[in-house]
């Protein structure tokens, strides 16, 4: 079993979030939505005060968005970081209980991608954990043709998925656990993409792998380790590469669809630096969607520790 780093996203676990949250949904559906508030920051005092290495996270991350956005700093700054990510978890229940109004959902980009629908094309769609990425799978329901595989490690997060079944079995149908990508799962997925279905992976978070293969990109003002996965992932199945991007517009979202690559080719000599180029492109637009909600990023550890770069060409 892999031994993870105490500061790697994986070795968190968001159990005592989802039980608070358990509650806090059950006031929303019988008192509302500003009730649900009043009760949540008590909530939210308590988690943050017993949860210092979230707390740590949260204050990082605001401390270097703060040079680009205005941001309210220390605890406060913390208690409303985490007041929009339990606003979005609240907003996920609500889609997979059916009592969302998907009509607050607006798009941006679909042109290119129902394109690809009417053309039966697949497509690997890059998501992060800024916003609501599950208005992806829960409106692809309601999308003819639009099939979605995602690829998740989420068994340190058990918990919430057991809670999101509970709402909809519908939640966990198109998840795939994958910790590393073998020749079995390519293949499958390659299927799945000559078939005109979109593989979705996320940009934001380093493998579960005791050798990440990474590049470094700048963020915020200081290089972080990027997963080079979906850009390699791509490359094998030989389609686009699609970026998904969420921020909250009111009471509802926009959710922005932006092609990264039309394809990703992989040169022998130079495969590090292309690769490099691609996680650089695509930290650049999750910089640009971040400073425009500045709360609303929720990777709450330390996402710019260094792990050990693995420079080896598995080619």
């Amino acid at each position: 079993m892999t031994k993870l780093h105490a500061s790697h996203w994986a070795a968190i676990s968001e159990s005592s979030f989802v039980g608070g949250m358990r509650l806090l949904f059950w006031v929303c559906r019988v008192f509302g939505r500003w009730p649900f508030r009043v009760v949540l920051y008590p909530v939210l005092a308590w988690y943050v005060l017993t949860k210092p290495a979230a707390r740590r996270a949260s204050t990082n991350y605001l401390d270097r968005v703060r040079a680009f956005a205005p941001v309210p700093g220390g605890w406060y700054g913390v208690l409303r970081h985490f007041g929009s990510f339990a606003e979005a978890i609240l907003d996920k229940m609500l889609l997979w209980g059916g009592l969302f109004d998907k009509n607050l959902v607006s798009h941006l980009g679909m042109e290119p991608m129902r394109r690809l629908l009417d053309e039966k094309r697949g497509a690997v769609l890059v998501c992060t954990h800024l916003g609501n990425a599950d208005l992806c799978r829960v409106l692809s329901n309601d999308v003819p043709g639009l099939t979605l595989t995602v690829l998740v490690h989420t068994r340190h997060a058990q918990a919430f998925n057991n809670m999101l079944a509970s709402l909809d079995p519908r939640s966990q149908t198109n998840l795939l656990q994958v910790t590393e990508m073998n020749p079995a799962t390519a293949m499958m997925l390659s299927e799945r993409v000559g078939r005109g279905e979109f593989v979705v992976i996320a940009g934001d978070r380093v493998p579960v792998s005791p050798d990440p293969r990474v590049a470094l990109a700048p963020f915020l003002g200081v290089d972080a380790p990027f997963p080079v996965g979906p850009y390699v992932l791509a490359s094998i199945l030989q389609c686009p590469l699609y970026m998904m991007f969420s921020n909250r517009v009111g009471r509802g979202y926009q959710v922005n669809f932006e092609l990264l690559r039309e394809s990703v080719r992989l040169p022998r000599k130079g495969r590090e630096e292309v690769l490099a180029q691609v996680a650089g492109d695509f930290a650049a637009r999750l910089q640009h969607h971040c400073i425009r909600s500045p709360l609303e990023w929720f990777n709450f550890y330390d996402f710019w520790h260094l792990p050990h770069l693995d420079k080896n060409d598995a080619s």
